[in-house]
């Protein structure tokens, strides 16, 4: 059975957008063989970053994270394929670049810098639910 097909989001994020690697995880992503819909290059104001980062609100992290996530441009990707929301997940590798496998985005291209918050490259959505909300964010 064919998966749907689906659009998520796909964020580069600063320390992604800051070491040139932009290029580099766009072009796994079309040779996976996902199409992208839309692109925008994004300097995310707090307010952006709040109503992305909601679920997060008063935990210990979102400070931290929402500093870091303003620290420099983002870049915004629509992606769409059959399963590409589990299928880009897959693509990024584990949240902590350290444990996440060769071959994957953050386990190719991720590091640990010792920061407050793990600069692991990419975003993607967790859900449909999430994409939608996201995307709504993002591209509004």
């Amino acid at each position: 059975m064919t998966s749907p097909i689906e659009q998520t989001l796909v964020l580069v994020k600063p320390d992604g957008v800051r070491r040139n690697l932009t290029g580099e995880v766009l072009a796994r992503i079309e040779r996976k063989g996902y199409v992208l819909r839309d692109l925008q290059l994004v300097a995310p104001e707090r307010a952006l970053l709040e109503r992305h980062y909601e679920e997060h609100v008063g935990k210990p992290f979102f400070e931290p994270l929402v500093e870091f996530m303003s620290s420099g441009p983002v870049v915004a990707a629509r992606i769409e394929g059959h399963g590409v929301v589990e299928g880009f997940r897959s693509l990024a590798g584990a949240t902590d670049p350290t444990k996440a496998a060769p071959g994957t985005i953050r386990g190719d291209l991720g590091r640990d810098w010792g920061g407050k918050v793990i600069e692991n490259i990419v975003h993607g959505s967790d859900s449909p639910e999430s994409a939608e909300r996201e995307l709504g964010i993002w591209f509004a």
